[in-house]
């Protein structure tokens, strides 16, 4: 199969600076566990934002982690605040770029509460192993049946804390377009066991590559649209 071509490509007239406004920035959030330093921000902070032709991809430390701190997350209500400024920074940085919102895990949550304020004008939502579960268990599916904004999950096929079944319940009844790109045996992070590699005749990083292909037509379609 062909890789998609990048977003900005449909509209890039040439290195000037002409007509690029297609490009999209891209704010990325981490995970509770990692700050933005961690060597998976890192590497899908760079497949991002050349899979997706990205201005830039915006990446930050919720205050939490920030400078090596060690604490424990706070509840994903209360980062939202500060992850609002984040992007609306990245905005007035980038005029007139359309704006995607990306996050690891609980910064998936986090985007998407963002994603609803009505101050935010996001065209696309990506979500790299959502937690749909809580920590207690209990499907977590008020804040997916709220957003409008074309979401993409991008999930681990052996993530537990997103049980695929519930997944695609949740999106039978959310009000946003929503795709789902599986990683065959890929756990919360998506990486996935030696073994079933082998057995299936892959390495991590073409899972990966073909994970970034996906999510590269699905937010070249969202933008589209938007157009």
């Amino acid at each position: 199969m062909d890789s998609p071509s990048p977003p900005s490509k449909r509209r890039r007239k040439n290195e000037c600076g002409d007509d690029t406004s297609s490009s999209p920035v891209v704010v990325f959030a981490h995970g509770a566990g990692a700050p933005s330093s961690s060597d998976w921000m890192i590497k899908w902070k760079d497949m991002l934002g050349k899979a997706l032709d990205a201005v830039e991809v915006v990446t930050f430390d919720y205050p939490y982690i920030a400078g090596g701190k060690r604490k424990a997350p706070p509840k994903a209500e209360k980062l939202v605040e500060f992850h609002t400024d984040v992007v609306k920074r990245a905005v007035a940085k980038f005029p007139g770029h359309p704006l995607i919102l990306a996050g690891k895990s609980m910064g998936s949550r986090v985007s998407c509460m963002v994603a609803c304020k009505e101050d935010i004008a996001a065209s696309a939502v990506l979500c790299l192993g959502y937690p749909l579960k809580g920590m207690n268990g209990a499907v977590r599916d008020e804040l997916l049946l709220q957003i409008t904004v074309p979401i993409m999950f991008v999930q681990g096929s052996k993530d537990g804390l997103c049980p695929l079944d519930k997944l695609e319940a949740v999106r039978k009844k959310m009000k946003s377009l929503s795709e789902l790109h599986l990683i065959d045996g890929g756990d919360h992070s998506f990486k996935i066991g030696k073994k079933h590699l082998q057995t299936m005749g892959t390495t991590q990083d073409e899972m990966e590559g073909l994970a970034v292909q996906a999510i590269a037509a699905f937010i070249s379609k969202s933008l589209g649209e938007r157009a």
